[in-house]
């Protein structure tokens, strides 16, 4: 993403010569349970339960699964982080869901979903300061701040490329830096969710010992 925000023709990842920019996955499921866990023992003296904690993690990955297909696969967006990713659309997009859950008696399971939704964002606003650049805000406020258009006609070529440079640095001093921290995230994240009493273990537990029986 180097140091222009306002506008992207590549989207990079942790093994870019000037830091990275995505985070992965994983990473956005850590930071979503964390902050989740927390708020919610806070605010209700109680852990957080198998549903909500499922909505959580669905949410956390949600404005990727909207917005990378659009533009990798169909190039209907001009970036993997804009319709998604902008408070124009995440901020109706989760009053609405809220609101719906709201109708269904499940006022729970829309708060965690835009919950982990909206921590998505500010992760991908400050993660490339962990690698040495200013915070990437720009795509917040799509489609008033545009976005430069690109064409990626090998969708899986490009998740393969970036995986690979992710790989590739690891192997360097900054990317050990990185690896350390990395663990460390999800080290709490797991320690918070056993803590919790592994919310959603059981159901999936159930699930999985039902597909293995037929």
């Amino acid at each position: 993403m180097g140091t222009n925000y306002t506008a992207s023709t590549t989207e990079t990842t942790h093994g870019s010569g000037n830091g990275g920019s995505l985070m992965w996955p994983w990473e956005h499921a850590a930071v979503a349970y964390i902050g989740y866990s927390v708020v919610t023992r806070v605010t209700t003296g109680e852990t957080p339960s198998a549903g909500p904690v499922i909505a959580l993690l669905v949410g956390s990955q949600l404005p990727d699964l909207i917005d990378k297909p659009l533009a990798w696969w169909l190039q209907l967006l001009p970036s993997g982080r804009s319709l998604a990713h902008s408070l124009v659309f995440a901020l109706p997009f989760v009053t609405l869901g809220v609101w719906m859950a709201r109708r269904y008696r499940r006022t729970d399971l829309g708060v965690a979903l835009g919950v982990g939704y909206l921590l998505h964002l500010p992760g991908d606003v400050v993660y490339p300061v962990l690698f040495g650049d200013r915070p990437a805000y720009g795509f917040l406020f799509y489609p008033f701040v545009p976005r430069e258009g690109y064409v990626e006609s090998d969708a899986l070529g490009k998740i393969t490329r970036l995986f690979g440079d992710f790989l590739g640095f690891l192997g360097t001093p900054r990317g050990m830096m990185y690896l350390s921290g990395e663990l460390g995230l999800l080290v709490v994240a797991l320690w918070l969710w056993v803590w919790d009493g592994k919310p959603g273990f059981s159901a999936f537990s159930r699930r999985l010992r039902g597909a293995i029986a037929g």
